[in-house]
This record gives structure tokens, sequence and C-alpha cells, in this order.
């Protein structure tokens, strides 16, 4: 099996990101996307952040149909701080036997990689798929990962893709990022403005019926 794991706040979820691992389940020819909304984003302490029991059903909503998209609340089932490294350890002690796992996320999460817990045991565990913009100019580890620890991992010239000591490879691919973004959703809700075509209709209707986002 090959899965992808798609974390994110999704606060909401928006078409942007349903496009994203359309397109990276196509390219790494994946069984299936599983989506999984952070409880408690470890990086996002400070923000105000919509009740996870409102994301989750936005996330079912949005994929409900597709049946390469899977939805799992498994960072909602622990208690504290959301962090990747222990809901790739949760897929890999379930499905070890059989499972090849992609850790899909943004280029600029991955950017700051080194901030996140247990950064490089958790490159070892699992391929990463790193989503860029098209005409991103750096597309390499370097400036990213310490040199010392970026010079374990070599380019795969058939695969495209950096080779770690693990056999877990590191890819950069380009993927049609539509200029939408979850902040600027919610300011258009809170005001009263259409986000008609952003997301799912779905998504949209439960918006104003729970009268998420809106101000005063």
């Amino acid at each position: 099996m090959k899965w992808g794991l798609f974390g994110g706040t999704f606060d909401p979820i928006h078409m942007g990101h349903l496009r994203c691992a359309e397109e990276v389940l196509e390219i790494f020819e994946l069984n299936r996307i599983i989506f999984v909304p952070a409880s408690l984003p470890p990086h996002k302490l400070d923000a105000r952040i919509t009740p996870f029991h409102h994301r989750e059903q936005m996330v079912k909503l949005a994929i409900d149909g597709n049946p390469d998209f899977s939805f799992s609340d498994v960072e909602c089932q622990r208690q504290g701080n959301s962090y990747s490294v222990e809901t790739v350890e949760y897929f890999l002690q379930k499905y070890v036997k059989d499972l090849d796992l992609f850790f899909i996320t943004g280029q600029d999460a991955f950017q700051a990689i080194r901030t996140w817990k247990d950064w490089q045991r958790l490159l070892a565990m699992c391929h990463f798929v790193v989503m860029t913009r098209p005409g991103y100019a750096n597309m390499t580890l370097d400036g990213i990962l310490p040199a010392e620890f970026s010079s374990t991992f070599a380019f795969d010239e058939k695969v495209q893709g950096y080779r770690g000591p693990t056999g877990r490879m590191v890819y950069f691919r380009q993927v049609t990022f539509l200029d939408i973004s979850s902040s600027d959703i919610r300011r258009r809700a809170g005001e009263g403005k259409s986000i008609k075509y952003i997301v799912p209709d779905a998504v949209r209707h439960y918006i104003a019926k729970h009268s998420l986002y809106r101000t005063g």
C-alpha cells in the first residue's frame, strides 16, 4: 500500500488543499490520501483555531464522494500537542507490514522542519513530498537541513528525489497552488463576503449554518 498523509489545520479546508492532494495522488500513484487535521498544532498555540469537531466535519464534507480520500482523527485522540512524528509512528505501527508512507507538506512548512519535534527521526521513517509552487527556485535540501545531515542524502536521478540513509525519499514536486488561503477565507466569511468557488459548496453551507468565522 502507498498512502499519503496530508496534515494541516484545515481551518477551513479549501479547493487548494483538494487540488494539491489530487495531483500528489496522481504523481506518486498513491492508493489513498488521508487528511489528518491537527488538534493542537504546536506552531499555532497562540492562534485562535476553530474547534476540532467543526474542522473534522468540514474535511469529511469536502472529501465525501472521493474514494481515494479519507479522514483520520488520530491527532484528536491524543492528549497534548499534535506532533507529526507521533502521527507517522501511529500509522507505521498499525500497518507496518505493507505500508509505504508519504508525508505531504508545503514548501513553507518544510523550510521550518528543524523546528519540528524529532525531525531527523521523522525524515528516516517515511517519504516526504514537498509541494512547491511553479517557478520556485530552491528545490534542494541545501539551506533547509544542516549540511552535515543533508550530506547523508543523495539525489536519485531516476526518481528525481533525495534518498536518505534509511531509503526514505524527499521529493520536491510542483503542484497547482491555487491562490487561496484559509486565513483569507476566514476573513471573507467574517465580513459576510462570498466564499463560493474557493471552498466546496458543502463546506460553504456548513460555515454559514454554524456561523463560523463571523465577527461581532
